[in-house]
């Protein structure tokens, strides 16, 4: 009896936490508070849709390029789109709000990146609907809706086309296009930006699954200049299934010279595609994103967390653009959508590792914004090129007047140059550094040999910068800026080299008398005039990966171990911690690789669906930034893949206590896979 009662205990203890194993691929929410609700994104690196609580509601939808002055600081800003997926549905004339919804669930498949929301509507239907920016479409969405009926209902369902706050001039169209066999119907609107640089347009076609396409009788109805919608009814039969889909496009005259008729060309092209055309194509593109994968065993939770992380960048991004994701990437209108090096720094090096060329699309956005941080370097007295602290569509620099970082933050050349110097070293394409690569490389070293004050051989000083830790503004000789610059200029050094062309030799003697400081007991010391105080990023830190200044182990975990707790609680971005992680598992410390690895990003998450915050109990997400420092630290720390002139590598490391696996695949352009076990 005390045998079978123990089993029994045993069984009933263990299967609740089994059945609360993570799924790898998806993040379901079913305990939905609309009052603590954060929702999450599904975009295909030019469209970002934000969901939203409500049945058939979106919260916003994103362009990836579409920027005017508007609101904060009078600087570019993102721009929203018209809000082409909200819909509404009437059950025997009652339409469906949040108060209808009874066991309202939606789940995040990260695989074919598309959400779905279930819900019943009393004992009348059940409802379910998902949408997808799709993949090989970029300026095209789908939403796809199933009814079944319980009892005899009457439905009413529309496609509500809507205007963000913002836009103005705002023009609806209603068109039906007869062709033999079917009836297009196109519900479309254009609209100017806020000071009218811009014209935005978008149009939505209904698809229908009768013979040849043809479905019900559309109505239009517009009730204001910001709103319209078509509609369309149906009678379904106890037991019936009724599917029917909206297919979208949204496009701006940044993208093409005719937004209004492109937008419903891609519309028709994505209707006469017909649905499962689309969800083929569109299936078929993320699986080949996903071939590039991170494979955890030993951590179920970490395994979620780290798909959810590689889904945002693969949705943040995209190939054969000149794009580069904000911090917050296509998830809102976060650092008014602007490029800071959270791309260069922390996004770039895992797209690079898996996706080169994705990560050729980022540098190709720094390439042809280069004559631009030229004119920049020329206005503050420097030669070469000195890149915007904060950039957008123009490369500009678009940082708010009252943030110090514009003018001062200057490793973002360097941060720059970096990436441009790590995509040469993965591909190992010595046509590509002969032609961007170089020019980058070569006038941001002319910045530096311009930059730094020369006061004596081993003092080439560079004054009055803002650090990587954006507390200490107004500093001297800042570790990271320091590093960063001589790095720079020995990577130009370097590419002359491998081109056959003659380097500066100004560039070595200034990166030889760049100082790096000491405190007196040996620590690395963060700029001239640090003595102990707080932190926000881990700037000494960063010397040793990725810049590989420092490469000494003892003096490595001498700086971790003395900058690690001058990180306060709050108000730090993830990225630090994370750092903290990779090196710690480079030096062998699973247990203070996993501390740090859980402590850069769990107590950023925010529900239902896990997204990251920037900083510790932050409400701003997604935090795309973080997510590519956490990732780093599981590709260069516990993978142990190395970015080397000679192509990526792999160095010994050691896994977080309690993980026994991480294998990486699809690695760089020849997608290798690289293995760590115990």
């Amino acid at each position: 009896m005390k045998i079978l009662l123990c089993t029994w205990l045993l069984l009933t203890c263990y299967l609740p936490l089994a059945a609360q194993t993570p799924d790898p691929w998806r993040i379901t929410a079913d305990r939905i508070e609309p009052s603590n609700y954060y929702g999450v994104t599904v975009a295909n690196g030019m469209l970002g849709i934000v969901s939203a609580p409500g049945p058939f509601q979106v919260k916003s939808v994103v362009l990836a390029g579409a920027y005017d002055q508007y609101g904060r600081g009078r600087v570019s800003n993102f721009l929203n789109s018209f809000n082409l997926l909200n819909m509404y549905l009437e059950v025997d004339g009652h339409r469906l709000g949040p108060q209808d919804a009874r066991n309202f669930r939606q789940q995040l498949d990260m695989q074919r990146a598309a959400l779905t929301t279930t819900f019943d509507y009393a004992d009348k239907a059940t409802i379910s609907y998902t949408y997808y920016a799709l993949r090989h479409l970029p300026h095209t969405v789908l939403l796809d809706v199933s009814i079944t009926a319980k009892k005899d209902v009457a439905l009413t369902a529309a496609s509500v086309m809507e205007a963000p706050d913002a836009l103005r001039e705002v023009q609806n169209y209603y068109n039906e296009i007869d062709r033999p066999h079917t009836t297009l119907s196109l519900l479309t609107s254009s609209a100017r930006s806020p000071t009218g640089k811009l014209l935005l347009c978008a149009s939505t076609s209904f698809l229908f699954e009768e013979p040849h396409g043809q479905g019900p009788r559309i109505i239009h109805e517009m009730w204001d200049n910001n709103m319209h919608l078509m509609k369309f009814g149906k009678a379904l039969k106890a037991g019936q299934t009724y599917a029917y889909a909206v297919a979208g496009s949204s496009i701006t005259s940044a993208h093409h010279p005719d937004p209004l008729n492109e937008a419903e060309r891609l519309t028709i092209f994505a209707r006469l595609e017909g649905r499962q055309r689309l969800l083929d194509f569109h299936t078929k593109a993320w699986q080949e994103l996903w071939q590039s994968d991170i494979q955890i065993t030993g951590d179920a939770q970490a395994q979620q967390d780290v798909h959810s992380m590689l889904y945002h960048l693969y949705s943040f991004s995209r190939a054969g653009t000149d794009y580069s994701p904000s911090p917050m990437g296509l998830s809102g209108l976060g650092y008014n959508g602007h490029v800071f090096w959270d791309t260069d720094v922390w996004m770039f090096p895992v797209l690079a590792v898996l996706h080169p060329e994705i990560a050729k699309s980022l540098v190709e956005y720094r390439f042809n914004r280069l004559e631009l941080a030229r004119r920049n370097a020329f206005t503050h007295g420097y030669k070469g090129a000195m890149y915007p602290w904060e950039s957008a569509d123009t490369g500009v620099e678009e940082t708010p007047v009252w943030a110090l970082s514009g003018p001062f933050e200057h490793h973002i050349s360097a941060c720059v140059a970096l990436a441009a110097w790590q995509y040469y070293c993965v591909t190992q394409d010595k046509d590509w550094l002969r032609e961007k690569g170089w020019p980058i490389l070569s006038a941001t070293a002319d910045f530096w040999a311009s930059r730094v004050e020369r006061n004596g051989p081993g003092h080439y000083d560079i004054k009055n910068v803002v650090a990587a830790d954006e507390w200490a503004e107004n500093v001297d000789n800042d570790a990271f800026t320091n590093a960063a610059a001589r790095v720079n200029l020995q990577n130009a050094a370097a590419a002359a080299r491998l081109l056959g062309l003659r380097a500066n030799p100004d560039w070595q003697q200034v990166a030889q008398n760049i100082p790096i400081l000491r405190l007196p007991d040996g620590v690395t010391q963060e700029h001239a005039s640090y003595r102990g105080e707080g932190i926000k990023q881990g700037d000494v830190n960063l010397l040793a990966y990725p810049l590989g200044v420092i490469t000494d182990p003892a003096q490595i975990r001498k700086d971790l171990a003395y900058y690690e707790t001058r990180v306060p609680n709050e108000g730090t971005p993830a990225m630090t911690q994370a750092i903290f992680a990779l090196l710690y598992a480079r030096l062998g410390d699973g247990a203070k690789a996993r501390h740090f690895f859980q402590d850069a990003y769990q107590p950023n998450l925010l529900p239902p669906f896990r997204v990251i915050a920037e900083t510790k109990g932050g409400t701003n997400p997604y935090f795309a930034t973080g997510a590519g420092g956490v990732l780093q630290a599981v590709l260069m720390g516990f993978g142990g893949l190395d970015i080397t002139p000679t192509g990526i590598t792999q160095r010994k490391t050691t896994l977080p206590t309690g993980w026994q696996s991480v294998k990486i695949t699809g690695v760089g352009t020849q997608k290798k896979t690289y293995s760590v076990g115990r």
